[in-house]
């Protein structure tokens, strides 16, 4: 197993280079810009808590709660349209998540959401204690997965993957874009169990619409076919796959991208049948430590179903991450498009 080029600086604090335009201009942007970079792509403004208000019109026992965030997890439109559905917890998650497993048994849905870290390490023994032991129908729904904000380890929720797919009972998921968040709020909304779901928040861009893409619980997708390489990606990294795929088009390599948006459990059948598929390459890439996260959960399932086929990760490093605008932190640690396509590269020679 690899990863892209090595980010690690023997000195945290020597300032790194900053990207510029070829009229020297600084191609940056504040840490406090924490939605998705979605230049050249349409967008849509709050798919989740947009998608909420829907279930809600029809369904009076979905709830919202919520750690102090409603306005950086989009639940604010939720508590806007039903503001006796709304709990605003304050900077308590604990108190959050104890009280999401309270409503759950007296038959309400809650969706509850914060930060990911907060979730997946603040309130870790309360959502498994309070609710996964019991298997209570909680929908933990969490902004800031992986490297979507520039505020630093505070913020930056690099292992929650890791964390939340070894607790027994959850299931896990990672959305691409907005198509997919507002498919999977609805269809988790019947799901008997406890669900941890990461949320792109704000102006999220829209790109599986396209493809005719429907999210199915439990399902990994082909979006794109190709001879050569084969991504099998989740959340945002889809969406860089895709552009990664398209820049290797240029270059004469067929790229094909398998997204597979729940975590777990895993579609193991899809994912063993793309990856005998041909011999290509199989590449994984995500938006996560590459320790614990899809990569590893692919290259197990591979190995325990006898499949050898060359194998490579695209993640983020196992440590702590900088602080910065997320144009530069993306290029820093490898996961844009560009940097995608020339590891694949570089990995074909």
């Amino acid at each position: 197993m690899s990863v892209g080029p090595n980010s690690r600086r023997s000195d945290k604090y020597t300032p790194r280079s900053v990207p510029v335009s070829a009229d020297g201009t600084r191609l940056t942007t504040s840490a406090m810009i924490a939605s998705l970079d979605a230049e050249g792509r349409s967008t849509v403004a709050a798919p989740f808590g947009n998608a909420l208000v829907e279930l809600a019109k029809t369904r009076d026992d979905i709830v919202g709660l919520t750690a102090d965030l409603s306005k950086y997890t989009d639940l604010h439109v939720f508590a806007k349209a039903y503001p006796d559905r709304f709990y605003q917890m304050g900077m308590a998650e604990q108190v959050m998540i104890s009280a999401a497993a309270g409503l759950a048994r007296e038959g309400f849905t809650p969706y509850a959401t914060t930060y990911a870290v907060f979730a997946s390490r603040r309130a870790y023994d309360f959502v498994c204690m309070a609710i996964a032991e019991e298997n209570l129908p909680v929908r933990i729904v969490c902004a800031l997965p992986g490297l979507t904000t520039g505020y630093g380890p505070s913020h930056q929720a690099t292992d929650d993957l890791a964390i939340m797919r070894a607790m027994p009972n959850l299931t896990v998921i990672d959305p691409c874009d907005a198509t997919e968040i507002a498919q999977a709020t609805h269809a988790i909304a019947d799901h008997p169990g406890p669900v941890y779901m990461r949320l792109l928040r704000g102006n999220v861009p829209d790109v599986l619409g396209q493809y005719g893409y429907k999210f199915e619980l439990g399902k990994a997708k082909t979006i794109r076919d190709g001879s050569d390489v084969l991504f099998v990606s989740t959340g945002f990294m889809t969406m860089r796959a895709l552009d990664a795929a398209a820049r290797l088009e240029k270059d004469n390599v067929s790229a094909a991208v398998l997204h597979v948006p729940t975590i777990k459990p895993l579609d193991v059948a899809t994912i063993v049948a793309a990856a005998s598929k041909g011999g290509r390459l199989v590449v994984t890439a995500e938006n996560h430590s590459i320790t614990g996260g899809l990569g590893e959960a692919v290259g197990a399932a591979l190995m325990r179903a006898g499949v050898n086929v060359p194998f490579r990760q695209i993640a983020l490093p196992d440590e702590f991450l900088d602080a910065g605008a997320l144009p530069t932190l993306h290029a820093q640690y490898g996961i844009t498009a560009d940097a995608v396509a020339g590891a694949v590269k570089g990995w074909l020679k």
